[in-house]
């Protein structure tokens, strides 16, 4: 691949969600191959430019140079349920290909704990009683508010697995796990820190998930879990099966994966770049690297002016990353 993308050949794409999730109802992002293979690069649009370029390193790691050698063929994956109503969660979950962990959002603004309870009942019947939840707040409650909501929705869904990132600040998870039992995981307070190791100091998480896109690349993970030192899970940035597959990558690479990884995202958009999407069969997705195909790729293209938008914002990535 050429050294700066913007003058490849890019296939900018915009693909509906088949419901809203993380404030949005379309995905866009860019794609584009090089000597390595296909990359992604589809950060979302709260990230500034300075911190999109992990996300260009991402992309341009599986374009130029592909990814470390998997050592197992299978990634065992969660289905992730959004903020949705009881019917349509227990639905989403019986329809997950086999899952048998899901992940359940919650903190949603504008619902009470009655929804999230509905919510988690409704997995705990679809699952039952062998399967493992865990939900995922986004950092969106106080310190009082999650260890009270941990409480309530750890018995509603029968005991979670972990919650991941209940609280924003490493501070205050540090606090949330003193005073619960229920193990947590640090997300944001890793893929969006200065410093992910304040995480590991403060003894403020069990588990750390980890994202492909948002720390520059499947080998900067790899680094990452080592200094870490503790379990890892592996999740998507809501990507096409060209970005999953770096996930997949990462996950398969890992010395250990003691636990189901959030993978099983395309399920989430209404279409997919690529003949045989990256999806769960009986709870776990194969270790492989579609292609796009064509015919695919000009169903999924962007108008005019959402490619000229990425094409803009690549530019303005690829001068920080540059710097």
């Amino acid at each position: 691949m050429p050294a700066d993308p913007v003058t490849s050949l890019l296939h900018v794409y915009s693909i509906p969600l088949r419901t809203r999730f993380r404030g949005i109802t379309v995905r866009e992002g860019v794609l584009f191959e090089g000597p390595g293979g296909w990359g992604e690069f589809s950060p979302f649009w709260d990230y500034d430019a300075a911190e999109s370029a992990a996300w260009l390193r991402a992309a341009r790691e599986a374009a130029d140079v592909g990814w470390p050698a998997a050592v197992r063929d299978r990634i065992p994956v969660n289905v992730t349920v959004p903020a949705v109503d009881a019917e349509t969660a227990h639905r989403i979950v019986t329809a997950s290909g086999g899952c048998r962990t899901a992940k359940v959002k919650v903190a949603e603004p504008g619902q009470d704990v009655g929804a999230e309870i509905a919510r988690l009942e409704a997995v705990r019947d679809a699952l039952g009683a062998g399967g493992a939840i865990r939900i995922d707040a986004n950092g969106g409650w106080d310190v009082a508010t999650a260890i009270d909501r941990l409480r309530v929705l750890d018995r509603a869904a029968g005991g979670l697995e972990y919650a991941e990132q209940p609280t924003w600040t490493v501070a205050d998870l540090a606090a949330v796990r003193r005073a619960t039992h229920v193990p947590i995981a640090a997300d944001e307070s890793i893929r969006r820190a200065e410093d992910p190791m304040a995480v590991v100091r403060a003894q403020a998480a069990d588990i750390v998930v980890l994202k492909v896109q948002p720390l520059g690349g499947v080998r900067a993970c790899l680094e990452l879990a080592e200094r870490v030192g503790l379990p890892v899970v592996v999740s998507s940035a809501l990507e096409t099966s060209v970005g999953l597959a770096a996930g997949i990558a990462l996950a398969a690479a890992l010395p250990e994966l003691p636990y189901a990884c959030g993978l099983a995202t395309a399920q989430l958009l209404t279409a997919d770049v690529v003949a045989a999407p990256l999806l769960p069969v009986g709870g776990s997705i194969p270790v492989r690297r579609p292609v796009p195909d064509a015919a695919r790729l000009a169903a999924a293209a962007a108008s005019r002016e959402v490619r000229a938008r990425w094409t803009e914002r690549l530019d303005a990535v690829t001068t920080v990353d540059h710097d």
